[in-house]
């Protein structure tokens, strides 16, 4: 076995603060790879993320300056900051997790990731990766793709995760816990992660395992 197929990696799209199926992926693998040269997909998790609420699940959806309908290089989809929408995001995911056991824990961090402006939204998704893979215990290599490929061979080592993880499919496999709402909605699975991190803190990388 050659030492390329030793390491596993798990390339897939930009997401941002992805599902817990993506989390769940990526401790299999041993290094990730972000892929920038697709075309930007609408109702995807590029864009949006799932939490929580009081009445079931909330969406969180980054506007892009020219639509959801966009046939763009990922690397180059550029967010619109027109409306103060990280301000709304930031307001909703407040009221939401605000009574959540480690909510307060990392309020103040990911509230200053909040306040950070972008122009484009593969920077605002590796931004968010970041944060949640520092808090999360996550010590993986994280690469870029130079170019796209349609597909990769398994046997170099390579998982193709890419869009394969859609919003409203199932997923097996995948942790329960105590939700903040949990008992008036009932369990929502594979929201974002940081309706995991919010709820069980660094206690989710364990669960995810």
């Amino acid at each position: 076995m050659t030492e390329q197929s030793e390491n596993r990696t798990l390339i897939i799209e930009s997401q941002y603060f992805p599902p817990i199926c993506f989390y769940k992926t990526l401790i299999e693998a041993d290094i990730l790879k972000i892929e920038r040269y697709e075309h930007y997909q609408k109702v995807s998790f590029r864009n949006r993320c799932y939490i929580a609420g009081p009445n079931g699940k909330i969406l969180l959806s980054v506007p892009l300056s020219k639509g959801k309908n966009q046939r763009t290089i990922m690397k180059d989809v550029r967010i619109s900051n027109v409306e103060n929408w990280q301000g709304l995001h930031w307001k909703t995911l407040t009221s939401a997790y605000r009574r959540s056991p480690w909510f307060e824990y990392f309020e103040n961090d990911l509230e200053g990731l909040y306040e950070k402006k972008f122009d484009f939204l593969l920077d605002w998704n590796m931004a968010c990766l970041e944060w949640a893979n520092k808090v999360l215990g996550i010590s993986k290599e994280v690469q870029l793709t130079d170019e796209f490929e349609k597909s990769y061979d398994p046997a170099t080592g390579i998982i193709d995760k890419r869009d394969q993880f859609i919003p409203g499919q199932d997923q097996e496999g995948l942790p329960t816990y105590a939700q903040v709402f949990g008992e008036r909605t009932g369990f929502f699975p594979n929201l974002s992660i940081l309706d995991l991190l919010f709820c069980e803190g660094k206690r989710g990388l364990e669960l995810l395992k």
